[in-house]
């Protein structure tokens, strides 16, 4: 399991550290999407949401390359990771796996760092 974990935090950190900066740089083209997902991004860039999601998406990635607060960098990709997973399930079915890929690796991270979000599963003691 901690060689598995290993490999699961270096490539999801390659991964959001990597979509992070092209989210600034833009060196790796894709091609405009359409329909309903092109307003949705459309959206997103004029409001300049997206900056916030790219350098959240960059400062998780690189806190899971460096293995310096991992579960605060699961914390933060989470929120990213559902709505890459929710956008591709409702706007765009087609290129699902690396939104896949990514939330497996996500949960095997989870499953490895599981003692630090116990207190969030805690049921609320009565007074």
């Amino acid at each position: 399991m901690k060689i598995t974990a290993l490999i699961a935090r270096l490539l999801l950190g390659l991964i959001f550290t990597v979509f992070g900066l092209n989210g600034f740089l833009n060196f790796i083209h894709q091609p405009p999407p359409s329909g309903l997902a092109a307003q949705f991004f459309g959206a997103l860039y004029v409001s300049h949401y997206l900056s916030a999601i790219f350098l959240t998406q960059l400062v998780g990635g690189v806190l899971l390359l460096l293995n310096r607060f991992v579960p605060l960098a699961l914390a933060m990709l989470a929120p990213v990771l559902v709505n890459i997973v929710l956008f591709h399930v409702c706007m765009a079915p087609h290129d699902f796996a690396p939104a896949i890929l990514a939330l497996v690796l996500w949960f095997v991270l989870f499953i490895r760092e599981r003692s630090a979000f116990a207190p969030l599963f805690a049921a609320r003691k009565a007074a």
